[in-house]
């Protein structure tokens, strides 16, 4: 068996035209999409792309890992010591390759995020740049393509490529941002709810859509310097759905790759993400920022020749650490006793799958947040909101608010404690299994909080030139030292 894994990073569902976009962005995975399932309701388990993937390497959830930031405390990957290889707790790419699958990757992400263990169990890993995430497609297809034509034929392999072009910069050559030029970009959100965001002061909010004053290095022909109105949101969408168009462009040279040696009907494919992006929601533009329905929702595309059923859509919660767990069964193995996920393989061929009845997701880089969601509510406790002006608690009616735009917590207590217990019953058994003596996500909290790539005292300075010295002040307030 020959798996294909593309891992497109910060792209969401609904820019995809087999979930039902209107542009037309992604013909080429629309066509792998028509051969194999749909999964609607597919969520990282730990956002943003350091904890995902360490998800995506381990099988188990971010409070397991450790790894619930891109550094410092609350950011180390938790792995058995001694001197050889934990059999309960195995790298997904060493359980693949201990099976006689080769197992090969092209991403930068390790060398980007200083993630070395990354790297663990690979035979092969191609880096193909030392621009840390910044190559767009061709340069990816530019080290793929020669890999596929000398060793396409062969079988049993795991061939996992990433690509980055849905993540801000968006650096492609411009026209493709322009082919949208005079489609309207989504409805949400409206003018009025931009010109409410308009007086948020957070990172990348309307106003302040940039961490930095300086638009130097900024693609002005892709990207707008803030939000004032809706023709600088479809501007920004334009420039999104360009460098989505422009990777799937590179996705249909794999599949022509593998025609041009007579196998592509023979290749399985699995396109996901490590986590999608907001668009105004929460009022947060061009960010992975929270433990949000926006950033935590990614797509999930199967095609196994033989196995999957064509046209087949699924409905049911599924983790992205569901998926490693179904790699394993679908090759054969058992499912590891160390690893969190649980193998969905009769849905791959169109069966009923006893789902979860709900999920639990964690963010801590700009925030430090836990989430439950289940079919109709989303609930968010935020344990420390970082630069974010958000509530402890948090309560969304997906059903009646897609766009999450009204806090119903005061309305539904019940739902508030139900939400809660699940929350507080699923920390205790993880930290039960992991064994850790402390959460991650309270180390973060007692180290300083959420506070990476910029720190208050840096955001203060940024509103000060703003003029925005009273929300200046307000923070100074808040984290004073």
């Amino acid at each position: 068996m020959r798996i294909i894994y593309l891992d497109i990073d910060s792209i969401r569902p609904d820019h995809i035209g087999s979930y039902g976009y209107t542009r037309n962005t992604t013909p080429n995975i629309d066509k792998i999409a028509e051969q194999g399932v749909r999964f609607n309701h597919v969520y990282c388990a730990a956002s943003p792309c350091v904890p995902s993937r360490a998800s995506f390497m381990s099988g188990r959830f971010g409070i397991n890992h450790g790894a619930l930031t891109h550094w410092g405390t609350g950011g180390q990957f938790h792995y058995p010591e001694g001197d050889f290889h934990s059999t309960e707790l195995p790298f997904f790419t060493r359980y693949l390759r201990q099976a006689d699958y080769r197992t090969i990757t092209f991403s930068s992400f390790g060398d980007r995020h200083h993630a070395w263990w990354y790297f663990a169990g690979w035979n092969e890993i191609h880096t193909h740049s030392l621009k840390g995430g910044n190559e767009d497609a061709h340069e990816v297809n530019a080290a793929v393509i020669p890999w596929i034509k000398q060793h396409g034929l062969e079988d049993n392999y795991f061939l996992h490529i990433q690509y980055w072009d849905p993540h801000a910069r968006y650096t492609y050559p411009k026209q493709y941002a322009e082919q949208f030029a005079d489609e309207p970009a989504p409805a949400f959100p409206d003018e009025e709810t931009i010109r409410e965001h308009r007086s948020n002061s957070h990172p990348r909010s309307a106003t302040f859509l940039h961490w930095s004053d300086d638009y130097s290095k900024i693609p002005k022909d892709t990207m707008p310097l803030e939000i004032a109105e809706r023709r600088d949101f479809k501007k920004l969408i334009d420039g999104y759905d360009g460098g989505i168009s422009y990777m799937d462009k590179f996705v249909g040279e794999l599949v022509e790759a593998y025609r041009e040696l007579g196998i592509a009907d023979e290749i399985c494919f699995i396109i996901s993400a490590d986590h999608a992006e907001s668009f105004g929601e929460q009022g947060v533009y061009m960010e992975h920022g929270m433990a949000t329905e926006a950033v935590h929702h990614i797509p999930l595309i199967v095609k196994i020749p033989g196995v999957t059923k064509p046209g087949h859509v699924n409905s049911d919660l599924i983790y992205n650490v569901d998926v490693m767990a179904t790699v394993a069964e679908l090759l054969g193995l058992p499912v590891p006793t160390g690893w969190d996920g649980s193998s969905f393989l009769p849905a791959l061929k169109g069966e009923e799958l006893e789902g979860h009845d709900y999920i639990v997701l964690e963010h801590a880089l700009y925030a430090c947040q836990r989430a439950v969601r289940d079919h109709k509510w989303y609930f968010i406790r935020t344990y420390h909101e970082g630069f974010y002006d958000f509530p402890e608690v948090v309560l969304y009616d997906l059903e009646n608010d897609p766009h999450q735009t009204a806090n119903v917590a005061d309305r539904h207590p019940d739902i508030v404690e139900l939400m809660q217990t699940r929350l507080t019953e699923w920390e205790q058994a993880n930290l039960a299994k992991s064994g850790r003596e402390s959460d991650p996500m309270q180390d973060i909290i007692r180290t300083g909080g959420p506070f990476r790539y910029m720190q208050p005292e840096q955001w203060i300075g940024r509103l000060q030139r703003a003029g925005w010295n009273q929300h200046a002040d307000a923070l100074a307030d808040k984290y004073a030292r």
